[in-house]
């Protein structure tokens, strides 16, 4: 029985009892002699998870696919003919710009093939824009973009360095073409063309669109002729004979302006030392010197300064405007400059010719003048006075004894530019005297007068009126208003 207990209590040993339905040892029934044992039941067989990993497997690798398909492009698409699918955004942006850079140029025709590449021409791409576009417009998770429309882009050379290249892989095909310009012709007072020439180069505009049509053909070298071709200036005859025109009409408006009146024009010999014309890589341009513009903005003043004229009036002893002898005219003196010739640069570089200038008004003043005429008989002058002063005094003729000139103070009434005057003779006979010139009535018949008959000023000699040299009568007949003071007397 030992051997039953042992294996009844071997350690984690699995047992199952048996039971009297179990056949008997020996065969004989259970109820016998026959003693009873444990015996050791069979291991369960271990579970299969062969399947369960194979099912993991499959499951990663498909979540796997599904998340590289949300950043990766779709398959078949292109940008500027360059493949990009299976990519992501990043990957793509790297090779657009190394297929631009490694695609090649021969240059033939110039002996030995020369070969420059896409960098050392300065080719360039938006490649990290147009892979950002690929993937937006045809992104891998998307069936409906695979194989889909290309992504057109734009491949560009840098000129300075294409140029560059250029000329130093094939000098002998270059000979520079030389531009029109325009200059101030003195002898005609206009500005005139200096014609283009035209030289020989490598047509880089046309090497440009070889160089992307062989990269959207998915093409990754291209030959291209090397040796001289003809190269037009970049700017032509028809191009500086515009801008000279241009120029030429601007000549006949340029100068400095108050409202919409021309105050200072500038000749257009002056306006050509203004400015040069500048071919700045082919566009032909206005370059203003702001120092020779100062030079003629500090002589403004002496053009634009105008002093009030005042308004004169000529006026009785009363105050009484007898007449308007001058308008008054307000005067001028320009504004603030400082900024002037800074302004007309900047207006000259825009193609404009007017350069408004700011004055201030200086208001006239109204001076009046009382004029009064003296006759002194005794002395036998008529003096012209204004505000007291002397203005002019001559000798006269007044009346003789016999038809005297009337004392006493007068006004001036009318005036004749010529007539024939009547005198009555002491022995009552009427003397005639025809065209008596610049006639000037203060009392009655008596007058301020030309005389040709006669030439004895100092001394009586007229019928009342004061006789005067004929020049001195005309001053008289339009230095005196209706209204005019005289005084006559002893």
């Amino acid at each position: 029985m030992k051997f039953v207990t042992d294996l009844i209590s071997a350690q984690d040993a699995k047992t199952e009892k048996l039971t009297e339905a179990d056949t008997a040892l020996d065969g004989k029934d259970s109820g016998g002699d026959q003693p009873l044992a444990w015996a050791p039941i069979e291991p369960a067989p271990k579970k299969k998870r062969l399947a369960l990993w194979i099912g993991l497997g499959a499951g990663v690798v498909a979540i796997g696919a599904g998340a590289a398909s949300m950043i990766l492009i779709a398959p078949g698409t292109t940008v500027a003919g360059i493949p990009v699918g299976w990519l992501t955004p990043g990957a793509a942006a790297d090779a657009i710009s190394a297929h631009v850079a490694e695609t090649e140029v021969v240059l033939t025709g110039v002996g030995d093939d020369i070969v420059l590449s896409g960098s050392e021409l300065g080719a360039s791409v938006d490649a990290t824009a147009l892979a950002d576009e690929a993937f937006a417009t045809h992104p891998m998770w998307n069936l409906g973009s695979w194989m889909g429309e290309p992504v057109a882009g734009d491949i560009t050379f840098d000129t300075a360095t294409a140029d560059s290249a250029l000329r130093d892989a094939v000098p002998t095909s270059f000979d520079d073409p030389v531009d029109a310009g325009v200059v101030f012709d003195a002898a005609t007072g206009a500005f005139v063309i200096t014609p283009s020439v035209t030289g020989t180069g490598v047509d880089l505009d046309a090497l440009s669109t070889a160089f992307t049509e062989t990269i959207a053909d998915g093409g990754k070298r291209l030959e291209f002729p090397g040796g001289p071709a003809e190269a037009t200036a970049a700017v032509s005859d028809d191009d500086a004979t515009a801008f000279a025109t241009e120029l030429n009409t601007m000549m006949g408006t340029i100068g400095f302006y108050i409202g919409e009146e021309r105050t200072v024009p500038i000749d257009a010999a002056t306006a050509s030392t203004w400015f040069t014309v500048v071919d700045d890589d082919g566009t032909l341009r206005i370059d203003a010197d702001q120092t020779a513009i100062q030079a003629t903005v500090d002589a403004l003043p002496a053009a634009v300064d105008i002093a009030p004229i005042n308004a004169n009036t000529i006026v009785d002893s009363a105050g009484k405007v007898l007449r308007t002898e001058s308008e008054g005219v307000n005067g001028r003196a320009i504004g603030d400059t400082s900024n002037l010739a800074s302004d007309v640069v900047e207006k000259l570089e825009a193609g404009e010719a007017v350069f408004p200038i700011s004055v201030t008004e200086t208001p006239f003043q109204s001076v009046n003048v009382l004029r009064t005429i003296d006759v002194n008989l005794s002395s036998q002058t008529a003096t012209l006075l204004e505000n007291g002063a002397v203005v002019r005094s001559w000798k006269i003729s007044s009346g003789k004894a016999a038809t005297p000139t009337d004392t006493g103070n007068f006004k001036v009434y009318a005036h004749v530019r010529m007539q024939t005057m009547k005198s009555r003779e002491p022995d009552g006979s009427i003397t005639e005297t025809p065209n008596v010139p610049w006639v000037t009535y203060f009392n009655g018949d008596e007058a301020f007068h030309g005389t040709y008959w006669h030439s004895n000023f100092g001394n009586r000699m007229s019928h009342g009126c004061v006789n005067m040299p004929i020049d001195v009568a005309k001053f008289v007949y339009e230095w005196a208003p209706v209204g005019l003071e005289v005084s006559v007397h002893n």
